[in-house]
């Protein structure tokens, strides 16, 4: 190892102080660099959300040069997976170096901004430097390429299509910009829906792009890259050294001195394992810098890629190759192209290419490929086959821990030999799958029997599991349905998995192992067919023709209507028009401040939270002695330090779930605080009973409160005399938040008074700043909360933010320093619990005849030893309507008739009254039924679907069409009082403050289009600073969907009274400015500051009676969803989904639809792909982005069309508005009821029971085992190996 007394690391970083700068990070022997492990690993904490590159939030460009091609290459990459000091030579451009607020905006931001691409904002400086290097490649990029680009950036708000808008206005074809006619119903009803306006931002107001007024690449950079740095470069940390070898004989040298040393190019998990499960490896190398690593060449026999070239270059070599040869030679490679396509983001595909006996997705192609791989070590070079042996670890056929790999063979495929690839997920892009295949055949030639065969899975193991055994068996046999058969139940005995297998999902993975196999039967009959004449062997139907077919990843499309502003309204006057968030450009050039980019203060201190790892137990005892000896950890904050209020002192000992927090620890870092946490030893009594599912807790008769019930008519007289009963089940899981911000606080203790500055992300600083109060029995008046911004929130910042506020503020009082506390993304999921689940029963008896209907609901709340449920989206709306839907449509299905033609029959029609005995008019409610049915060209589209799915046995189409009557607030008159208070100052420019919080759902923006209409003044002239206990006190959260209502009414009534006071003034100078009259006020003394108060909607419940008016109002909606699934995998795409939602007079459309589609998507995802999963021990294992997925977008409906009614009125509410924040959540079961309306087809085909238990999410094991055939039967009859005594329970609970 030459020179590894000395660093040097040379990085240009464009940062937030908007300058080119080196950084050398040079050190010796005598001084060490300082670096820790965490630091060597995460570059940039702005913004911090998920730290395993999975959310694409801290997206940045890496820009390098080429050493062959001589090129400028640039790269998105998230930070949180990008080693520090492996970027030696290479330029970095954050989201501040594009542009700035300051200087000037570049397109990207400006576009996704005014496209209203932003919400809370948190995730869109990654969305901007993802769409910045797209155009940095491709200054005039393809819709395709755009949304392969974004495909690694997640969203929770916006629901993506605004913005895809934005990125599309770059695009060389921008389609579904523009409105387009709506399709007319085939009935002789008329939509009013196409005199709205289409248009909410007006695309030739842009800047345009010009590629020539991009930053360059540093002149010292390519100075380095002109004369490469050969010697090893070290970088020492306190626990760990990275070590960066020049040349590749440096970097056999150190693997022979350091054989356990892993090296660092495409190993994205190691990273993430670092951080989040304590893996430590006090060495790592880094063979970035090594040319050999990257050499590909080109043969007559095949193709040999270095193994250090990323995912992405592969995929060009891939794609360059396959243009290049004949269709024969280049099986191999379109098969990895395809997997590809799917396997990882644009963020991940730069990483460089793994491949481990352990786990790869792309270990089942290229084994059965032939591949073989390249090795070298100090002693020599060997080749061993990418074979069975190696994918079982055989340590005859394994990497020698000082070997490294340094390229990859990939031998051309030959004339006779097919190769296909296989892979199933939880959604279609950016998930590991649940199973993935590699298959190989060659025949005989000329023939159609089988020469060689070769099958392997990964998935169903620890490693990739070859079918040897089987493939040998099937050799010599014909290519027919008996070798299917036989293949089959080979394939099943072979590759087998026990029920306790890590992953769970046992039955639907084999059937995946089967359902791939046959999928590839059919890929190679097609082919057969080509080369074999005459046929010796059955057609295939063209019904079967369809499993051939993947779905494609299509651009989605649509348009969003709304009603224009009446044309007499002053331009000036913005209620009602598509305002941009006020937020909006900081958000896009991450000039937004959120609760943790607030700059460290003075002897500022980290906490990190300690928790229970039993679900149900006794703390005996605590040994905090090693924790304390870890320097820089200051002191651990138990029960014991609480001044307070802090429960009975047998709760403090008592556990009830895993997660639950015990104490916390303050050190003087971060990264020092977690490691005191692995010292510290707590001794557990386990307690019994421990309950974890709906049904645990009904058995041991576990409930939190008293039985509620709403009840209706005689319901034992109902059931007397019925011409049918239906009565059924449904399942419907937790849903996690998932806001892109995850829990934080910092807490300022003042000097004097016991006071407390606490900055806090919360929809309800109030609420933080009473249990502060109680926690530390301290007076409120000397706590402030204060709330900028929140990166999201949905409900689970309401009530969880005091928690950790309180602990935070506990540790500040106990040290007398501030203390800032931000949880990780495992920790968040893992403490904070969500939405709850819902398990409900229903008895319907069916008539003919009319009859008043007779209704019971009864309900209870389970007590469970897992986190404790909260508010989300919608509460428990999106949960009870989807039991209720589900049992319209088994009464569909049980009296042979369409759901919609159920679901009209039984929908209000005249003014009527709800169960619980509140009047209201349902008017809205059928005028969003008929506009669906009408936009959505519903009819016709059913006799469509029916026509697809007779011509299809493997593809099933389904469309459905949801009412909506959602009730909007809480059940309780004090929580509907808001306030506000308005300054003038003397300059004219108007300070509004009021109780709401801002959450990404715009309502800054619309207090601010108040208080313009209100003060006939120009938004220009308003300002909102933040939101904050101190100014407008005694505030409700922000929820419910009331937030604009409420706070808005307040803002209205201060504005009014400062214009009341104005009104002399402007009287006798009518002419005069604003800045006149106010300055004429305040020489005569008239007050420029007002409160404004709103005493709230009267709403109230009495469960006694069962009667109430417990809902201000209500907000229609109806929403029609068309989807497609493949019967064989379970996967699904969305063809189309049409919106109506009754929004009355919008305050802002633009941000009203945006909240509309969100809340869809997010509701979209409950119903289809976010699942909990805990272990038996009630261990939460979805805990990240990696296992649990929340809609990407390539989720987004192919066709997504939104329309807010037009022409309706509630004299109830601000401008005659309606909060939608919540309601689109539940329209997002119209894709549900059409995944299972697709499923019902195929069970009928199929002549199963239509009648079927139903589960949400609809996940692709739900549907393909729902869509029951051959191939599930023969998982049922093949047994599964016998469950070993010690391991009684299954590896999953779901939730």
């Amino acid at each position: 190892m030459k020179n590894s007394h000395s660093y040097l690391a040379a990085i240009l970083l464009r940062a937030e102080w908007g300058l080119s700068v080196i950084l050398h990070l040079k050190g010796s022997p005598s001084s060490p660099g300082t670096l820790n492990e965490q630091a060597i690993w995460l570059f940039f904490k702005k913004p911090y959300a998920c730290g395993r590159g999975g959310c694409g939030a801290c997206t940045v460009m890496v820009s390098k040069r080429d050493p062959t091609s001589q090129e400028i290459r640039h790269f998105s990459v998230t930070t949180c997976l990008v080693p520090i000091c492996s970027l030696y030579g290479a330029a970095v451009t954050t989201v501040e170096g594009v542009g700035s607020m300051k200087t000037r905006l570049h397109p990207v931001q400006e576009r996704i901004a005014k496209s209203h691409g932003t919400q809370c904002g948190f995730c869109t400086p990654g969305m901007v430097m993802s769409m910045y290097t797209l155009l940095r490649n491709h200054p005039q990029p393809s819709e395709e390429q755009l949304l392969e680009a974004l495909g690694g950036n997640l969203c929770r708000c916006t629901g993506y299509r605004p913005i895809l808008a934005s990125g599309k206005t770059f695009c060389l074809v921008s389609r579904g910009l523009r409105g387009h006619p709506q399709s007319k119903n085939d009935g002789d009803r008329r939509s009013s829906l196409g005199t709205q306006e289409s248009q909410l931002f007006v695309k030739e107001e842009f800047q345009p792009l010009d590629p020539t007024q991009e930053l360059i690449f540093p002149p010292e950079l390519l100075r380095m890259t002109e004369n490469p740095e050969k010697r090893t470069l070290t970088f020492h940390g306190e626990r760990v050294t990275w070590i960066s070898p020049g040349t590749f004989k440096d970097l056999l040298e150190l693997k022979a001195k350091h054989p356990e040393a892993p090296l660092i190019l495409g190993n994205t998990s190691l990273g993430p394992a670092m951080r989040s499960k304590g893996c430590l490896h006090p060495i790592l190398l880094s063979p970035a810098r090594i040319s050999e690593l990257n050499v590909v060449s080109k043969t007559n026999d095949g193709l040999t890629i270095g193994a250090g070239c990323s995912l992405a270059q592969v995929k060009d070599i891939l794609a360059e190759r396959v243009s290049e040869l004949p269709e024969e030679k280049t099986q191999t490679y379109r098969a990895l192209l395809k997997h590809l396509k799917s396997l990882a983001s644009q963020d991940l595909m730069t990483k460089a290419i793994t491949l481990s006996p352990y786990y790869s997705d792309l270990n089942p192609i290229l084994a059965v490929g032939n591949a073989t791989l390249n090795l070298t070590s100090e002693e020599g070079t060997r080749r061993i086959p990418l074979s069975e042996h190696f994918l079982a670890g055989l340590a005859s056929a394994d990497l020698k821990p000082e070997e490294i790999l340094e390229s990859v063979y990939i031998p051309h495929s030959q004339k006779w030999e097919f190769v296909s690839a296989f892979r199933q997920a939880q959604c279609q892009q950016n998930a590991l799958p649940d199973v993935n295949a590699g298959m190989r055949v060659l025949f005989k030639e000329g023939t159609d029997i089988i020469e060689d065969l070769s099958i392997t899975y990964g998935g169903v193991g620890a490693a990739t599991v070859s079918a040897h055994k089987s493939c040998q068996q099937l050799l010599g046999r014909q290519w027919d349905e008996l070798m299917l058969d036989e293949a089959c139940r080979r394939l099943l005995d072979e590759v087998s998995l026990p029920g306790w297998a890590p992953g769970g999902r046992v039955e639907f993975k084999r059937t995946l192992v089967v359902s791939f196999f046959f999928k590839f039967y059919l890929q190679v009959l097609q082919e057969l067919k080509k080369l074999i004449k005459p046929r010796r062997y059955p057609e295939i139907s063209d019904r079967f023709l369809s499993a051939l077919e993947d779905f494609p990843g299509t651009v989605p499309q649509g348009v969003q209507r709304y009603q224009s502003v009446d044309s007499h309204q002053p331009l000036q006057d913005p209620v009602g028009r598509p305002v941009m968030h006020l937020s909006g450009l900081k958000h896009a050039t991450g000039e937004a401040e959120f609760c943790d980019d607030i700059p460290m203060v003075d002897k500022e201190l980290c906490m990190a939270l300690v928790t229970s790892t039993r679900a149900y137990a006794k703390i005996i005892s605590i040994d905090l002695s090693e924790a304390l000896e870890i320097p820089g950890v200051v002191d651990v904050i138990t029960a014991k330090d609480i001044p307070g209020t802090n429960g009975t002192e047998d709760d403090k000992l008592l556990v009830l779930c895993v997660g639950q927090i015990i104490f916390a620890v303050v050190a003087e870092t971060d990264v020092q605080a977690k490691r005191a946490i692995e010292k510290i030893k707590i001794t557990y009594e386990e307690l019994e009973p421990i309950i974890f599912t709906i049904k645990d807790a009904i058995k041991h008769n576990s409930f939190l409160c008293p039985e509620k019930k709403l009840e209706q008519g005689n319901i034992e007289e109902a059931f007397e005399k019925v011409d049918q009963i239906v009565e059924g089940e449904v399942h419907v899981g937790g849903q996690e938040h998932f806001y892109m911000e995850t829990q934080r606080v910092l807490v300022i203790p003042k000097t004097e008074d016991k006071e407390l500055d606490i900055y806090v992300s919360t929809q309800d600083p109030a609420h933080v700043q009473k249990t502060v109060s109680s926690t530390l029995n301290i007076p409120i008046n000397r706590i402030t909360c204060h709330v900028k911004r929140v990166g999201g929130g949905f409900g689970g910042k309401i009530g969880r933010p005091a928690v950790f506020g309180a602990i935070a503020a506990v540790g500040a009082l106990k040290t007398g320093h501030p203390i800032r506390l931000v949880l990780d993304r495992e920790d968040d999921m893992l403490i904070t619990g969500g939405r709850h689940p819902l398990f409900g029963k229903y008895k319907v008896s069916i008539k003919e005849e009319n009859t008043k209907e007779k209704m019971l609901f009864r309900g209870r709340a389970c007590l469970t030893n897992l986190p404790s449920n909260t508010a989300f989206r919608g509460f428990g709306f999106p949960q009870g309507t989807l039991v209720t839907e589900s049992c319209i449509t088994a009464v569909a299905a049980k009296c042979g008739l369409p759901p919609e033609k159920v679901r009209e029959k039984n929908m209000y029609r005249t003014v009527d009254k709800t169960i619980y005995k509140q009047a209201f008019n349902p008017e809205s409610l059928i005028r969003c039924w008929n506009e669906c049915l009408d936009a959505s060209s519903f009819h016709n589209r059913r006799k469509q679907v029916e026509e697809f799915n007779k011509k299809n046995y493997w593809k099933k189409r389904g469309i459905a069409v949801i009412p909506m009557k959602f009730s909007v607030g809480f059940a309780a008159t004090s929580y509907h009082q808001a306030a506000a208070l308005v300054h003038i100052y003397t300059d004219g420019s108007v300070l509004v403050t009021h109780g709401g919080n801002e959450l990404g759902q715009g309502i800054h923006t619309k207090m601010l289009q108040v208080a313009s209409r209100e003060l006939k003044i120009p938004m220009s002239h308003l300002h909102i600073c933040e939101t904050s206990t101190a100014m407008v006190p005694n505030t409700i959260a922000t929820a419910a969907s009331v937030g604009a209502d409420i706070n808005g009414k307040a803002v209205q009534n201060a504005c009014q009274i400062l214009l009341k006071r104005l009104e002399p003034i402007i009287k006798k100078n009518p002419e005069g400015t604003w800045e006149e009259w106010i300055e004429a006020a305040f020489e005569q003394r008239i007050s420029l500051s007002a409160t404004g108060y709103f005493r709230g909607y009267k709403a109230f419940m009495d469960w006694e009676k069962g009667e109430g008016d417990p809902f201000p109002y209500y907000v229609y909606g109806a929403a029609c969803s068309e989807v497609e699934i493949d019967c064989l995998t379970g996967a699904h795409k969305k063809i189309r989904t049409d919106i109506v939602m009754d929004a009355c007079c919008s305050l802002n459309p633009a941000i009203d639809i945006g909240q509309i589609e969100g809340a869809f998507i997010q509701g979209m995802g409950l119903y289809t792909t976010e699942e909990l999963k805990y272990s038996p021990e009630g261990v939460l294992y979805s805990r990240g982005p990696d296992e649990y997925k929340i809609p990407t977008i390539s989720d987004v409906p192919e066709e997504f069309n939104v329309s807010l009614l037009p022409s309706s009125q509630t004299p109830l509410t601000i401008y005659s508005s309606k909060g939608l924040g919540e309601s689109g959540m539940f329209l997002g079961s119209s894709v549900f009821f059409a995944i299972t309306d697709a499923v019902a087809a195929a069970r009928k085909e199929r002549d199963i029971a239509e009648d079927f238990t139903v589960k949400s999410p609809a996940t692709p094991e739900w549907v393909r085992m729902a869509c029951a055939d051959r191939f599930t039967e023969m998982v049922y009859i093949c047994p599964l190996p016998l469950e070993p005594p010690s391991h009684p329970t299954p590896w999953a609970i779901f939730k």
